[in-house]
């Protein structure tokens, strides 16, 4: 008799042509020339589904926002609803010239599927194509699944889609497929995410550009005096100096700096900042980095001191804190230190909540034992220093359902970079172990 595990295998060949597909369309929902092709990424995978035999699927949106795809298949008598997750926008792919074959071509090279989105997340959604493909589009338990298209865009309009279909989402478990495991041959659940909070910084000195050599030494230039204020968003440890923010408690888990600094990149002789564990510092503590600067261009420099500088600033939001109030002390930080008396303005971005999701019950238990037949090891628990805001919002939704965050990535993936990649074995194990889920939490309850 053949095992859900070998059909799953054995349909890995088809599941594959259909990731390459979907990774052919350019779906970059942060770029408004491209929404066509978003659209036509939600038209696919509805194709994909109807094909499958869905008697129920969808294209819905909200506020103006990208297409969603939600499909149903209806529960059996007695058994719960999963809802599984994935979003089918990607990054844009930046300098074509620093990937080592077209971004949106699907190439394998060695053991990785390389292209925008093949795990990030085509991959997570083509993992729930398989699992369902493995019980020939009739699972045993009712499956719902949740195609966003702007999670890449930070979701804005995903509460409000939430709040319109909730009936139709409603669930007894999230399977949310959209983290990175820890490491190539090793799964893992995510049970912390620390949130996103950003914000845009002027700051003004002159009412216009003056001569450097008449004016300079008395009076200062914007951009000199930027750098200044953005220095005091650490200390000299490179610890975050904001007052106020939350940390929480890290898991025991030992990350190695050998192996740090090699999936980082870190150059030779390069110090890491802050103090703590990696874990600690990579998941539990805030983290500001300035992403952008306005300011002249080298190659159009000239002697002058400029009259006013810009600045965008990313604030990585600790499990337990509020992201809105984390936003707030960061902005009175920056009006409390503000040198010369220079004029500030600071414009709030967007925000997204951090999470800690809890690992706990008769499903998170099936889910440790699918994901540790199917991968041959346990399952770690980890957490996470990016964010997925989303996942705080299931929670607001649904606070009654199990949550489990999984992942097809992994630390060589190289989301949202050149070169993003798939392990082609981690996977085919991805794509089983949520196979042998849905069919674990439908004996669960047949027992």
């Amino acid at each position: 008799m053949v095992t859900l595990s070998e059909t799953v295998r054995a349909q890995q060949p088809s599941v594959l042509a259909d990731l390459a597909r979907l990774v052919a369309i350019p779906s970059v929902s942060a770029d408004p020339a491209r929404a066509d092709q978003v659209q036509a990424t939600a038209a696919a995978v509805v194709q994909l589904l109807t094909d499958l035999g869905c008697p129920d699927v969808r294209q819905v949106q909200a506020g103006g926002g990208h297409p969603a795809v939600i499909a149903r298949f209806p529960a059996p008598a007695g058994q719960p609803t999963v809802c599984l997750y994935a979003h089918h926008d990607v990054q844009p792919e930046g300098d074509p010239s620093l990937w080592s074959s077209d971004p949106f071509e699907a190439t394998v090279r060695g053991d990785r599927l390389f292209g925008r989105g093949t795990a990030d997340d085509k991959g997570g959604l083509a993992v729930h194509l398989a699992a369902l493909r493995a019980f020939d589009g009739r699972p045993p338990v009712g499956v719902t699944l949740f195609l966003e298209g702007e999670e890449e865009v930070g979701s804005p309009t995903l509460a409000q889609l939430l709040a319109e279909n909730r009936e139709q989402l409603a669930a007894d478990v999230f399977v949310i497929a959209d983290s990175a495991n820890w490491e190539v041959g090793t799964p893992a659940f995510t049970t912390s995410l620390r949130g996103l909070a950003d914000c845009v910084v002027e700051l003004r000195t002159l009412d216009h550009a003056v001569h450097s050599g008449s004016y300079g030494g008395v009076v200062p230039d914007a951009l000199t005096t930027l750098c200044r204020l953005l220095a005091t968003l650490h200390d000299e440890q490179g610890n975050v100096a904001v007052a106020g923010l939350a940390t929480s408690t890290p898991p025991d888990l030992d990350y190695p700096e050998d192996r740090l600094r090699a999936e980082s990149g870190l150059l030779d002789g390069v110090q890491q900042i802050g103090t703590g564990t990696v874990v600690e510092r990579l998941w539990c503590k805030p983290a500001i980095a300035v992403i952008a600067l306005d300011a002249t261009p080298v190659d159009r420099a000239s002697n002058t001191l400029a009259p006013v500088a810009r600045a965008k600033i990313s604030l990585r939001v600790a499990p337990g804190d509020d992201a809105r109030a984390a936003t707030e002390k960061l902005i009175l930080h920056l009006h409390d230190h503000v040198p010369y008396g220079a004029q500030l303005e600071v414009t709030p971005g967007d925000s997204g909540e951090p999470s800690t999701i809890d690992f706990a019950g008769p499903y998170a238990e099936v889910a440790r034992q699918a994901f540790a037949t199917a991968w041959g090891v346990p399952p770690v628990f980890l957490g996470q220093g990016g964010s997925i805001p989303m996942v705080a919002d299931f929670g607001r939704a649904f606070p009654a359902a199990t949550i489990l965050v999984t992942a097809v990535g992994d630390p060589d993936t190289r989301a949202h970079g050149a070169d993003e990649s798939l392990h082609l074995g981690d996977f085919a194990a991805a794509c089983v172990a949520e196979t042998l889920l849905l069919q674990g939490i439908a004996d669960l309850h047949r027992s």
